[in-house]
């Protein structure tokens, strides 16, 4: 399913903003009985365009107040490094995204702590312990100024 046309669009959209709405709700919005948007649902799920649904928790009243964005440099390329590194990353719930990139460092985690100082043990105990790790930079983020996990479809 590589290209959606706009009820695929609508729906999805709709989904985004609200993943708790009915069939019945959505193809009221996007203008189609239940039973085309149902499968059109289904079909999108089967295809991986929907990979899943999900809570958004406030990490703030769940005692998460620290978001740090960490920059990663390795040693080297090597596959093995690369992939050893990658599977570990993968592992840790408190490294809530890793996005590989180009520039200056090599990746960037996002990671999310309930204060600094569980950051820092973190950072000791997991962080530089990572294989292949070189160098880390942390940042700590004072105020989150747009979170939005939706995609830009429309």
């Amino acid at each position: 399913m590589s290209s959606l046309d706009a009820f695929s669009v609508r729906i999805l959209s709709e989904l985004q903003r609200d993943a708790r709405q009915t069939i019945q709700q959505i193809a009221q919005y996007v203008g189609l009985s239940s039973t085309p948007c149902w499968k059109r649902v289904k079909e999108m799920e089967s295809a991986g365009v929907i990979k899943g649904y999900t809570t958004l928790v406030d990490r703030d009243k769940v005692g998460l107040h620290n978001c740090v964005l960490v920059e990663i440099n390795l040693i080297n390329h090597s596959e093995k490094i690369v992939n050893d590194f990658e599977r570990e990353i993968a592992a840790c719930p408190q490294i809530t995204e890793c996005y590989s990139t180009t520039g200056t460092s090599d990746y960037v985690l996002k990671v999310i702590t309930a204060d600094i100082k569980s950051y820092d043990v973190m950072l000791n105990t997991v962080i530089f312990r990572l294989p292949g790790v070189a160098h880390a930079r942390s940042s700590i983020v004072l105020r989150e100024v747009k979170y939005d996990p939706r995609m830009p479809l429309v």
